[in-house]
């Protein structure tokens, strides 16, 4: 799904002003077919033996892991695996939290301003091999942890924390 339908109705109300938003995004891991790893756990495997879900966004063509927004009254880990099904159709479990940062502005093309509370997760894949499934990409696939396609900055520093095992211990960005 592209954009919710409840951020359809308030921008129908304010227009294009600035709107704060939750966000989530899922890391998500599977060991390699050549790896004798049960699952990942991050600080368990050597990069070559690890998997990592990148989609490649349609809108810009750039590859990151998934990414979404969280409805009213749902929970941010539950919405990152929503995310995961709708857009990649995979089945996989969040794990820990890896982060929450402030993402934006961001003024899209239309106009429309927002700001992203985001909450970033490390996710275990549990079954289903990735697929474009909702047209908001054009690919969706699992990469080596060792050879990712380019990504930003942001969703570079996830990953990194994802694979190392570090959990959403307070880090503050100032």
């Amino acid at each position: 799904m592209a954009t919710p339908p409840f951020v359809l109705e308030l921008r129908s109300k304010i227009g294009h002003a600035p709107l704060w938003i939750p966000g989530c995004t899922a890391v998500v891991l599977r060991p390699a077919a050549s790896s004798s790893l049960a699952r990942v756990t991050g600080a368990n495997a050597d990069l070559a033996d690890v998997e990592v879900l990148m989609v490649k966004r349609a809108d810009n063509g750039k590859w990151t892991p998934v990414t979404g927004i969280v409805d009213p009254g749902e929970e941010p880990a539950a919405a990152a695996e929503r995310e995961i099904r709708e857009e990649a159709g995979v089945e996989a479990v969040a794990q820990r939290l890896l982060s929450v940062e402030v993402v934006g502005p961001v003024t899209y093309p239309n106009g429309d301003v927002s700001s992203y509370l985001d909450c970033s997760f490390v996710c275990e894949w549990k079954q289903g091999e990735p697929w474009p499934a909702d047209g908001e990409n054009t690919e969706a696939a699992f990469f080596p942890a060792n050879d990712l396609p380019p990504t930003n900055e942001r969703f570079r520093t996830a990953i990194k924390r994802a694979l190392s095992g570090e959990d959403g211990s307070a880090v503050f960005n100032r």
